[in-house]
């Protein structure tokens, strides 16, 4: 049994459905992101979880116990906010100690609480210090500690490092995960940043809609999207369609050239397909082989590696590749032919 079930969960506001048919899993320990375009209704997903919205259908259910007759007190769940949502008024020990003094706990059990959770953040020295003297991220650890002190079941992570420098958002996302992974605590996590879904994340809910799309490992979602959506969604996308033919094995006749796909697509000799390719996955190859043909149009130096606009008939298509490579000798209206392993083609439904 899950330790979390969402089942058939649906909620509208007004006249406008915002979570629709919504069935989720979650295993004990893991940690889920809930990544989606603005409007899906990942926050909401995570609001009703709290106990902050109703469910208008379907249940939620934490060890085999529903949820929908508790108030958000009583459900044993901390949240971290995008906002942080810290008591201005308190200290750094008293933002923390704030939910273990709710409930009750002897001064001598919070003290030691306290100072285990702002040792486990790196804030220890900070106890005395008020919010408006902390940094960005500073504020945000302490709301984690605040969210976690309590030993709650179920940990929310509302979107939590949006606000914060690309800098910081990469060092904290670290010290979420480590920190989750020492609790053993149940995480869902809200995110519109695909880097903080794949980086931080047992599995990913891909949602469109007020639905799960897809829910898979990083991996999965990555390298094998099943939807023109999630595929659209996850990474940079190359869409080339063209027809299936069978000379010299499963071959794509496109707009510039062929296309080798793998053997598993199911596809007949004739049918008209849409395929995905990954920008790594183009390789530049010498112009008298086999391939894609087309015209550099554009070329960005990307640190890492340099990204090749190439204009294959009606299509551009981006093309990544490192800076050793052959792209290092091209440049605008260049002439290009471009490979692709045919296991790295990604076949497109609907």
């Amino acid at each position: 049994m899950a330790f979390i079930d969402l089942t058939s969960l649906g909620k509208s506001f007004g006249p406008t459905p915002v979570v629709r048919d919504f069935d989720l899993a979650l295993h004990q320990g893991e940690f889920v992101s809930l990544l989606g375009p603005s409007g899906c209704g990942k926050t909401t997903v995570l609001r009703m979880v709290a106990g902050f919205e109703t469910p208008d259908s379907g249940d939620i259910r934490i060890e085999g116990q529903s949820l929908l007759r508790q108030r958000a007190s009583q459900r044993q769940i901390g949240m971290v906010f995008q906002s942080y949502a810290l008591f201005p008024n308190m200290t750094v020990a008293d933002n923390v100690a704030f939910g273990l003094r709710v409930a009750k706990l002897a001064p001598a059990q919070i003290d030691k609480r306290v100072d285990e959770m702002l040792d486990m953040v790196g804030l220890a020295a900070m106890k005395g210090r008020y919010p408006y003297q902390l940094s960005g991220g500073q504020q945000q650890r302490v709301a984690l500690a605040r969210a976690i002190a309590p030993r709650p079941r179920v940990l929310l992570l509302d979107e939590p490092l949006s606000a914060l420098d690309a800098k910081i958002r990469v060092a904290l996302r670290t010290e979420i995960r480590t920190i989750q992974r020492q609790l053993g605590i149940t995480t869902l996590f809200v995110t519109h940043d695909q880097e903080e879904a794949l980086s931080m994340s047992d599995r990913i809910v891909i949602m469109n809609a007020g639905r799960a799309e897809q829910i898979g490992t990083p991996e999965e979602i990555y390298n094998r999207p099943t939807t023109r959506f999630v595929a659209g969604f996850i990474g940079t996308l190359n869409v080339i369609e063209g027809q299936l033919g069978t000379e010299g094995g499963t071959v794509l006749t496109c707009a510039g050239g062929r296309l080798a796909l793998p053997g598993t697509f199911g596809a007949s000799p004739g049918e008209t397909l849409s395929v995905a390719v990954r920008p790594q996955s183009l390789r530049p190859a010498p112009i008298d082989g086999d391939g894609l043909r087309g015209t550099v149009r554009h070329v960005e130096f990307l640190g890492a590696f340099t990204r090749l606009h190439v204009s294959c008939g009606p299509n551009t298509l981006l093309v990544d590749c490192f800076a050793r490579d052959l792209a290092a000798n091209l440049s605008v209206g260049s002439q290009i032919a471009l490979t692709v392993p045919p296991d790295e083609v990604l076949r497109l439904s609907a």
